[in-house]
C-alpha cells in the first residue's frame, strides 16, 4: 500500500526546465504549475499555482550555473511545499553543484558538500534523486535517502550500437586516477581493455599530464569522466593519448557538461573527435560546437520517480 502520497506531481525551478519537461512526457503527466521568479534586489521568489497537499511531489532543479541562485529557488520550493503539507518532498537533482568540495584538502578548508546536504534536509527535503555525484561518499553527507543514478549504462549502450563488432579496435581511458573505478565498470560493460591518464594538478582548473598507464597505441579510444568544466584535464588527456601514446580518434563522455570559461573554445580545437553529454545541464553557450552531442537522461529519471512513488526497488537501473 503506497501511504506517502495519492499521487506524483513533479515541478522545476529555472536551471533546467526542458529536462523537466521531457520527464513528465516520460511519465505522461503535465508539469506542476509553478513560478520561480526573483525581486529587484536579487532575493528568489517561489509561486506555486496549484494544491500539493498530500501529494508526492519531486522538484527537478539542477544546481548548476549560476549555482547559487539555483539551489536557493530549490531550497525555496521544498520549504514551499512543505508549508503547503505536500505528502512527501524528493529533490530531483540531476547535477549537483559543490560536490567537488566533498573534503578538506588543506587546512581551514569548508566542506561544502556536507553544507548542501544540511540545507536541502533542513529545508524539508525527504529523499534525494540525482546522477552521477562527483564523490560517491557525498551520499553519506545526507541524513535522509539518497539514490545517485548512473549515466554509464546510457553511454555504454550508445557506443554498443555505434561501434557494434568493432570492440577490438577500441580500449577505455580514465582521464585521471580519481575516475578509475567508474572506468573500469564501464570497460567491462563494453567488454574492452582499458588504461589511465596519469597526471599531476598543479592548481584549480589546470593539470599538466605525466604519464599514461596501458597500450593505446593504433586504438580508438573513449575518455570517461564524471563532468567536463572548463575542459582542460579532458583535452589535456586527449592530447597526450595522441601524441604520446599515439592512439588513433579519441572519443569522450561525461555525465555533466558544465562547459565553464574556455571550454568550448578547448573541445573545438582539440584531439577530441565527439563529445557525448547527458542533459543534466543545459547548453547554454552562445557558440555552437559541432563535437558536442547530447544524450536524454529523461526517460531514467521518469523510471525512477515511477519506481519511489511505487516503492519498488530501482536497483535494476543501474545495470
Amino acid at each position: 500500500m503506497i501511504s506517502h502520497g495519492k499521487e506524483v506531481k513533479v515541478f522545476a525551478g529555472n536551471s533546467n526546465r526542458a529536462l523537466a519537461e521531457g520527464i513528465c512526457r516520460s511519465l505522461s503527466k503535465d508539469l506542476g504549475n509553478s513560478e520561480a521568479t526573483a525581486f529587484s534586489d536579487g532575493e528568489k521568489s517561489i509561486s506555486i499555482y496549484e494544491p500539493v497537499r498530500g501529494a508526492d511531489v519531486f522538484i527537478v532543479q539542477s544546481t548548476c550555473y549560476p549555482v547559487n541562485d539555483h539551489l536557493m529557488e530549490l531550497l525555496i520550493m521544498i520549504d514551499a511545499m512543505r508549508r503547503a503539507s505536500a505528502g512527501r518532498i524528493t529533490a530531483v537533482i540531476p547535477y549537483f553543484g559543490y560536490a567537488r568540495q566533498d573534503r578538506k584538502a588543506k587546512s581551514r578548508d569548508p566542506i561544502s558538500a556536507k553544507l548542501v546536504a544540511n540545507l536541502i534536509t533542513k529545508a524539508g527535503a525527504d529523499r534525494v534523486l540525482t546522477m552521477d555525484l562527483h564523490a560517491a561518499q557525498i551520499q553519506g553527507f545526507f541524513d535522509i535517502p539518497v539514490d545517485n543514478l548512473l549515466g554509464s549504462p546510457l553511454f555504454a549502450n550508445y557506443y554498443q550500437n555505434v561501434f557494434r563488432g568493432k570492440k577490438d579496435d577500441f580500449i577505455c581511458v580514465s582521464p585521471d586516477v580519481g575516475s578509475v573505478a567508474r572506468v573500469r565498470t564501464f570497460a567491462h560493460k563494453l567488454g574492452v581493455n582499458m588504461a589511465i591518464v596519469d597526471k599531476r594538478r598543479e592548481k584549480a582548473n589546470a593539470s599538466e599530464v605525466m604519464n599514461i598507464i596501458g597500450e593505446v597505441e593504433g586504438k580508438n579510444v573513449i575518455l570517461l569522466d564524471d563532468m567536463v568544466d572548463t575542459a582542460g584535464s579532458l583535452c589535456g588527456a586527449a592530447k597526450a593519448l595522441v601524441e604520446l601514446g599515439k592512439a588513433k580518434d579519441i572519443y569522450a563522455c561525461a555525465s555533466h557538461g558544465v562547459l565553464s570559461g574556455p571550454a568550448i573554445d578547448r573541445i573545438d580545437t582539440s584531439y577530441i573527435k565527439e563529445l557525448i553529454l547527458l542533459d543534466t545541464i543545459p547548453y547554454t553557450s552562445q557558440k555552437p560546437c559541432e563535437k558536442i552531442k547530447y544524450l536524454s537522461v529523461a526517460p531514467l529519471f521518469a523510471e525512477a520517480i515511477e519506481r519511489i512513488y511505487e516503492e519498488v526497488s530501482i536497483s535494476s537501473l543501474f545495470d
